[in-house]
């Protein structure tokens, strides 16, 4: 708008770059970001003790395929998932741990770990899901390949339900604990709930702990530093808004 107005009115254009810079101040404000992102963090905890169940779900986002020069699969910040969810696994909750998420290409549409296609055969397409990678970093740490699952096909939060429903739903499994990443908890239980599965909350990877936000409310030389702008709390409040409006646009399509 203020590009718009810059030469016609340009005191409305004053208006516009002060609320985009006011917008973009709040956004960056450490203490905002982490009040805004505790709203969706702390709705849920890990259960003590921890329930025994059939099934523990790990949802997907949280790998980069082993792509040169990478010399194996790495995993990104929500890579907690995958690691509590084979920790889980080898405390004895549950027998089976089925990992969901396809990969995603841009440029090849929905990619499956497993095709069928002869033409397929370039490596793009070759990529493995990202189930088939977390399920790779679960072996490695132990866990035996009788003991996993893959879902293959999904693309977003409500197809690992709806995928991992049909895969659990042919061995009569309900009971679930479902693993991702704290911020995306509540979207998630609810569309998992929807499927009609059992499900308790086991979240991890949280951005907001007791210790961090007492001593960012606490009154320290580091106060005045915690209501500068920061690129860090920036990113926390867009995933935050990420999520509610995920939540909503969900909501709306009858998912949740």
């Amino acid at each position: 708008m203020a590009i718009i107005w810059l030469w016609k009115f340009p005191r409305r254009s004053l208006l516009a770059i002060a609320t985009a810079l006011l917008i973009l101040f709040c956004s960056s404000n450490p203490m905002i970001a982490s009040t805004l992102v505790r709203t969706l963090e702390w709705q849920y905890f890990p259960p003590d003790p921890m329930p025994a169940v059939e099934a523990i779900v790990v949802l997907g986002g949280a790998t980069r395929p082993k792509s040169p020069p990478r010399p194996w699969i790495e995993v990104l910040e929500a890579g907690d998932r995958v690691l509590y969810g084979i920790k889980l696994y080898q405390t004895g909750v549950a027998p089976l741990i089925l990992f969901s998420g396809g990969r995603i290409s841009w440029k090849e549409g929905r990619q499956s770990s497993v095709s069928t296609n002869p033409a397929a055969a370039n490596p793009a397409a070759a990529k493995p899901s990202e189930a088939k990678d977390m399920a790779e970093i679960a072996q490695a740490m132990g866990v035996p390949q009788e003991s996993i699952l893959l879902e293959n096909e999904s693309l977003n939060t409500y197809e690992n339900a709806v995928e991992t429903a049909k895969i659990l739903q042919q061995k009569q499994i309900n009971r679930i604990l479902l693993v991702t990443s704290a911020i995306h908890m509540p979207r998630s239980m609810a569309i998992f709930k929807k499927q009609g599965f059992d499900v308790t909350a086991a979240p991890t990877d949280y951005w907001v702990s007791q210790e961090s936000l007492a001593e960012m409310q606490g009154i320290s030389s580091a106060t005045f530093i915690n209501v500068l702008p920061d690129t860090e709390a920036l990113h926390l409040f867009t995933r935050a808004l990420k999520e509610y409006i995920g939540l909503g646009v969900y909501r709306l399509k009858g998912w949740l």
